[in-house]
């Protein structure tokens, strides 16, 4: 059974039972995987719509797995453990474990074996000359007085598998292991026991041996999964439940809003402060700095990514505070005074996650405007001090946010400027 024709068979295991979509309330805020040895939950981010079908679900869960692992480190990924059901948990090296599984399928459904070589006499094959020359007996032919020699055996070399050996020991191991931990993200079946096996310490030996032997890159990323997953897998690990993901989604929010409608050298566009100092050196302070700035058809838009609530709940106490809202009004001004960016061409946005096939506010796009955010301590005369309220489809942007995606920086842009056609702001209520 190759990769493909797994993805597609019937499931009996529903994995639509063992996906959550979070509600980014205290304790529901964990995007990623959480699995044991009988069970595995998937938690996708806030403003996420599941597909309907198994197999879509499957693409989504590898595709959250590839999002979160370009997105997040080790230390992205460190657990508030009072927000975790388990009390022990450690986080797994999941692309070792999907890899170990893939390839498992990509030599259909079978185990890594390595070849002895063999050799036996025979007129055609795989001639082994050196071995031929010892070992059999040439005709002599004499011609014009030349005399040649003619083989009519050869030694031919063959190759048989041998899965015996302890490689495929220890790839049967890690097969097995792998499929109790994410085989339900393939196939609705589990694999029989391994049988024996070497230790954790050898395996790991075992695999470093033929890792450091070999260029072949697809064997290649099997013994580094492997090795990965036998590293993380040692005797106390047993009792333990295991994740991949993260508790601050947030900051993959912001990374995919920059990763696709962001400048590269935003540092260029952040406002500096420094203390001068009567005694001493002066003291520069940390920047403010914008999440992401676009630039698109000769116009600058400010954009902070908020993974708030809002786009779900349609609450105003769910929205950008007033400290956000005065940085980006800061951010706004810096950019017009000091860089000498006109009104015309000077945007500032909010964008937060929502889920256009079902939200509080009537839109079935990608992306829309939901509202505007401005300082009642300002004239709100500029463009920049009217802070449009963005809501983007979270599934969509998770799927779209690599290649410089201009269809989508376009409808962006059009919804920042919603703001041309709006009222004047009015006074504040006393």
């Amino acid at each position: 059974m190759d990769l493909d024709s797994a993805l597609k068979s019937v499931m009996e295991f529903d994995l639509a039972d063992h996906c959550h979509v979070n509600s980014n309330e205290d304790g529901d805020r964990f995007v990623g995987i959480k699995a044991d040895s009988d069970n595995a939950m998937v938690y996708f981010p806030i403003g996420y719509q599941l597909p309907e079908t198994d197999a879509e679900i499957r693409t989504d869960i590898k595709h959250l797995i590839q999002v979160l692992s370009e997105f997040t480190t080790k230390d992205d990924r460190l657990l508030a453990l009072n927000r975790f059901a388990a009390p022990q948990s450690v986080d797994f090296p999941i692309n070792a474990f999907k890899s170990v599984i893939e390839y498992f399928f990509s030599i259909g459904g079978k185990y890594y074996v390595e070849t002895d070589p063999t050799y036996k006499t025979a007129a055609t094959g795989n001639q082994d000359w050196p071995r031929t020359v010892r070992n059999q007996m040439p005709l002599v032919q004499s011609k014009n007085g030349v005399s040649s020699f003619i083989y009519t055996n050869f030694v031919v070399r063959s190759v048989t598998p041998n899965d015996t050996k302890l490689i495929t020991q220890v790839n049967r191991y890690c097969v097995y292991e792998a499929f109790k931990r994410l085989g339900w993200l393939y196939v609705p079946y589990t694999i029989e026991e391994p049988g024996p096996h070497p230790d954790v310490k050898t395996s790991i030996a075992i695999v470093q041996s033929r890792l450091a032997g070999t260029n072949d890159d697809k064997k290649r990323a099997l013994f580094q999964g492997m090795k990965d997953m036998l590293e993380c897998m040692d005797e106390k690990t047993s009792d333990k439940q295991f994740y991949f993901g993260t508790d601050d989604f947030d900051h993959v929010w912001e990374k995919l809003i920059d990763r696709a409608f962001g400048e590269r050298d935003k540092d260029r566009y952040f406002p500096r402060t420094r203390w001068l100092l009567d005694k001493g050196k002066y003291k520069e302070k940390r920047p403010l700095m914008p999440d992401t700035i676009m630039i698109y058809n000769g116009k600058y838009y400010v954009l902070d990514a908020k993974c708030y609530k809002y786009g779900w709940t349609g609450i105003p106490n769910h929205l950008p505070n007033g400290s956000s809202i005065n940085k980006q009004i800061t951010y706004g001004e810096y950019l017009g005074q000091h860089m000498g960016v006109d009104n015309d061409s000077l945007f500032n946005a909010f964008i937060m996650p929502y889920n256009m096939a079902k939200n509080h506010f009537e839109i079935d796009s990608i992306v829309g405007n939901v509202g505007e955010a401005v300082g009642d301590w300002r004239s709100n005369g500029k463009n920049y001090e009217r802070i449009q309220g963005i809501v983007m489809d979270t599934r969509y942007l998770m799927y779209h946010y690599s290649g410089k995606p201009l269809k989508e920086k376009v409808a962006l842009a059009e919804c920042i400027e919603a703001v041309l056609g709006r009222d004047p702001v009015p006074s504040p209520r006393t």
